[in-house]
């Protein structure tokens, strides 16, 4: 009898339900200052979880409204609606403005990725500083990627997860256009009007970037 009763009982290390399991993970992103990973989010719930479950549940339950949950960089984070971050233009602060060289070499890896410094200046018709590459790594733009199969296998660049979050992207593949870097502060709006009827017709969305050639580096 005592055996049979206690079968009976709920077990206390049940799994809990998905309905729980979206609180857990809501909670997490929100208190999380950068983006998780379905891996975090499940080495930090019971066994048993469905941290992916949870979040396609927590993304539909946050359609429409002022937050949404989204993806970046195969992680996932809670961010402003994308059509309301107009609201939060004031609370923006420039802490630092790009050089031109900073913004061609961030544009050439973002594009480019994984690139080298040798390929990055083949493509700028210049040389690249070490300062201006370390100031991208100092912003947690860019990163080291790995070394190339080629002769003095070099290091390459890619672009981070920080700067996939800035534009609120879920991977490289989705890469702002022109028209985007501009309107973040990336690229300098002062340009000929003439440019704008032939900017959807570049190939290459950097090559905008590199009208004068005489301009280099300090």
């Amino acid at each position: 009898m005592h055996d049979s009763e206690t079968l009976e009982q709920p077990s206390l290390f049940g799994v809990p339900a998905l309905a729980e399991q979206e609180r857990m993970v809501e909670a997490m992103l929100f208190a999380s200052p950068a983006p998780l990973s379905l891996t975090e989010l499940s080495g930090r719930m019971p066994d048993g979880c469905d941290a992916k479950a949870a979040v396609v549940e927590l993304q539909r339950r946050y359609s429409g409204r002022g937050v949404q949950v989204v993806e970046v960089g195969g992680a996932y984070a809670i961010r402003t609606a994308s059509d309301l971050a107009f609201l939060m233009s004031r609370e923006v602060i420039e802490t630092r403005k790009l050089s031109r060289a900073a913004v061609e070499t961030l544009a050439i890896i973002a594009y480019h990725q994984p690139v080298t410094r040798a390929e990055i200046e083949e493509i700028r018709g210049v040389s690249v500083s070490k300062g201006t590459v370390d100031l991208l790594i100092e912003m947690d733009w860019v990163r080291l990627g790995r070394r190339k199969m080629t002769p003095g296998r070099p290091v390459t660049f890619v672009v981070t997860q920080t700067f996939l979050d800035h534009f609120g992207l879920a991977s490289a593949r989705d890469l702002p256009g022109i028209k985007e870097l501009r309107a973040a502060g990336l690229l300098d709006s002062r340009r000929d009007p003439e440019d704008d009827k032939n900017e959807d017709a570049e190939e290459d969305p950097t090559a905008e970037m590199f009208e004068d050639p005489e301009e280099n580096e300090q």
